[in-house]
């Protein structure tokens, strides 16, 4: 073989090294000084926002996107790009300029577009809505959460994709950066994902905490004292402090230096720790070099005003008379970042093909997940079960789905916040996702595992859950008990907000939880989560229901769902004399068709089902023709077509009642003006499931009783 037939060799990567050397010239200190003149123009023009953090951090964001981070301005999804969240969200403006200095989408158009209708600079980072925004942020601690969870699916997709390759060397190595406030690590979400990433020892995340010592009230003293820095060390994370106040006490800074050597050096020493997620306290002073609102509530919040944007201009020595002014030949110099990404991305994607014909399998599933494409086989998966009075709970039924299939479905995983026994979250004999040095007899596995343990941490779990999805490749699922799903509801909200498909299990979802009492029995939950526009409550009623539940969860890819099981026994309904369960998929069926003719309708869910069915035998004896519909997911059954939904729920017939052990809210658009819900309208209390379901009217009879009523009406 000839030299010039020798096969080249792929280039090797290196992601621990930092996108380039320190650069920091005097052209890039203009073009950072006109970032932060357009904070404040922009915010002006606005007349609301944020100005402060985006004119004091633009050196910091400079660093990131122009020296440290592996992205290309033209492709924000490409697989080997370093993602950045922000998760100050508030702060919108330095993102956005950051995307427009490097050519990322966003023009000077679109600055002064900032907060107003139809702009691509809304006031807070929006996911799918902004070129090179990777998740919605503004709620403070939700980002930095969510950045936990970008950075778990990075090392489980590695996993799956290239798990033998050194570190730093794969195609799918990158490091995750997020840069967060006062607020955000204030706030228990931040504290609960942090203590999560310390513990999983995740060396692939750098937060960049920006220390300013401001919020809304002005200094953070009057609530916010503690020492952060020993905080996250005693988390297990790799703690750096830069300091651009020079040692100052407080508010009383004489001295500030924009030390961006320090700040980069930090950076690249963050990258280079593998072993621990990474802290840069970085100690800043709010909006300078404002002449007068720097260091103060006044500027976080609010426009500067006219004297106060023209006195900063002059101290940045830029005209105090232009609006919106950008150095053309400036602009061009940041945007040569395209040159630089172009140049790395090649040597990417030469490396990723020398992966994918090492690997072709993993190529294969890769370009499946990448596709969002189910596996083949998906459908054939699922479990079945036949007639049984006595059954099974519908968590147990969710367990025996998940088992059936981890083999068919690599890219599925997740687990439970401290109740994976109760919520039957863990797939049999998959392994734990920990830290080699985390794993155990009891809990074997390794950094490429399948289960996550969340502690008991629910929000910080669906935060996480969040990112993982957010991330791309894989399908992830939390559980938890119903009634604590309150506190991850503001996570749930966003997943609705961004229409991401995050799995939320939540288990012992009524008063059939029973001796725990009424501090763990969910009355209003099933109303105010199907009170989330874009959110999928799903409440099967037996066995059957809960597989199909679980298949049209995960065929949907444009919104989240909350699965809502029982703790006790449910029975497995007999298809051959009820309708087949496949009905699930379209949110509601009719179960049971009535005699003739209906003139009443029962409407029931979950474990209440079985007592529309009971009810209805006791109806038709009485000469009243009855008909039972299954309603599991009322926004599935809104999404159909009116033909199908008036083919269920017929117009003619207004009798009808829905039975569901919860708060009757919701129900009147189903049962109509003419209609009545048998609920619940109070707390539950400690006793046997069985006997509450009894004393609050859960039965039979009394759903016949209220039926009567309801038909003589």
């Amino acid at each position: 073989m000839t030299d010039a037939a020798q096969p080249s060799t792929p280039p090797t990567l290196d992601r621990v090294a930092p996108a380039r050397g320190f650069v920091y010239s005097e052209q890039d200190r203009r073009m950072v000084d006109t970032l932060k003149a357009l904070s404040a123009d922009a915010v002006e023009k606005a007349g609301h926002g944020h100005p402060g953090t985006a004119i004091s951090l633009a050196p910091v964001a400079w660093q990131l996107y122009q020296n440290v981070m592996h992205l290309d301005p033209t492709d924000d999804r490409w697989e080997g790009r370093d993602r950045f969240i922000l998760s100050a969200g508030h702060a919108s403006l330095i993102q956005y300029l950051q995307l427009f200095a490097a050519g990322a989408g966003l023009e000077i158009e679109d600055i002064q577009g900032l907060r107003t209708e139809g702009s691509r600079t809304p006031g807070h980072p929006e996911y799918g809505h902004t070129h090179g925004v990777e998740v919605t942020t503004g709620p403070l601690g939700q980002g930095l959460a969510m950045g936990v969870g970008f950075a778990y699916e990075q090392r489980r997709v590695r996993g799956l994709m290239d798990p033998d390759a050194a570190p730093g060397t794969s195609p799918f190595d990158h490091h995750v950066f997020v840069l967060a406030s006062d607020g955000d690590i204030q706030e228990g979400v931040a504290a609960e994902a942090s203590s999560l990433a310390g513990h999983q020892e995740l060396g692939n995340l750098v937060v960049v905490y920006d220390a300013n010592r401001i919020s809304i009230e002005d200094d953070t003293d009057v609530a916010f004292t503690e020492d952060v820095a020993r905080r996250y060390e005693a988390y297990g994370w790799h703690v750096q402090e830069v300091d651009w106040t020079n040692g100052a006490q407080g508010h009383a800074v004489t001295e500030y230096t924009e030390d961006v050597e320090a700040l980069y050096d930090a950076l690249v020493a963050a990258k280079a720790e593998t072993g621990r997620p990474s802290l840069i306290k970085l100690r800043t002073v709010i909006g300078w070099p404002s002449p007068t609102k720097q260091n103060t509530g006044g500027i976080h919040g609010s426009k500067l005003g006219t004297d106060e944007v023209a006195g900063l201009k002059e101290g940045l020595g830029l005209d105090p008379t232009t609006t919106f002014d950008v150095d053309p030949e400036l602009l061009a110099g940041a945007r040569s970042i395209a040159e630089r990404s172009a140049e790395y991305r090649r040597g990417w994607e030469a490396a990723f093909q020398a992966w994918r014909e090492a690997n072709p399998e993993n190529a294969r599933l890769y370009d499946r997940l990448a596709g969002r494409e189910l596996p083949a086989g998906f459908a054939d998966a699922f479990p079945s079960w036949d007639a049984d009075e006595k059954g099974l709970a519908t968590r147990a039924a969710s367990g025996e789905v998940l088992t059936a299939l981890a083999p068919v479905m690599p890219e599925l995983w997740g687990g439970s916040a401290d109740l994976a026994g109760s919520n039957n979250t863990t797939m049999k004999g998959a392994d734990s996702f920990l830290p080699e040095d985390r794993c155990s007899e009891k809990d074997p596995g390794g950094p490429y595992g399948r289960t996550i343990h969340f502690g008991v941490r629910e929000h910080a779990m669906g935060g996480i859950l969040n990112g993982i999805t957010l991330a791309g490749l894989t399908r992830c699922y939390g559980g938890t008990f119903f009634v604590f799903s309150d506190y991850m509801r503001p996570s749930v909200r966003l997943a609705a907000l961004m229409k991401i498909p995050s799995i939320f299990v939540w288990t012992h979802d009524s008063i059939g939880v029973g001796e725990d009492g009424p501090t763990h029995q969910p009355v209003e939950h099933l109303a105010s989560y199907r009170a989330i526009p874009g959110l999928d409550i799903v409440r099967p009623a037996d066995a059957n229901e809960t597989a199909v539940a679980w298949r049209t969860i995960v065929e949907h890819t444009d919104r989240p769902a909350g699965l809502v099981l029982s703790r006790q026994d449910l029975p497995t309904i007999d298809r051959s004399k009820y309708a087949s369960a496949e009905g699930v998929a379209r949110g509601a069926y009719v179960v049971c068709e009535a005699s003739a003719e209906p003139k009443v309708i029962l409407i029931g869910t979950g474990s209440e089902l079985s007592v529309a069915l009971e009810a209805r035998k006791k109806l038709e004896a009485d000469g009243i023709a009855t008909r039972v519909v299954s309603m599991p997911c009322q926004e599935w059954f809104d999404e159909q077509d009116e033909e199908y939904r008036e083919s269920v729920l017929p117009s003619s017939v207004t009798a009808r009642v829905s039975v569901e052990a919860g708060i009757a809210m919701g129900w009147a658009k189903y049962v109509g003006c003419k209609g009545a819900s048998v609920s619940l309208e109070h707390f539950g209390a400690s006793a046997s499931g069985a006997l509450l379901f009894e004393k609050f009217g859960f039965t039979a009879d009394h759903v016949a009783e209220v039926a009567h009523t309801v038909f003589m009406e």
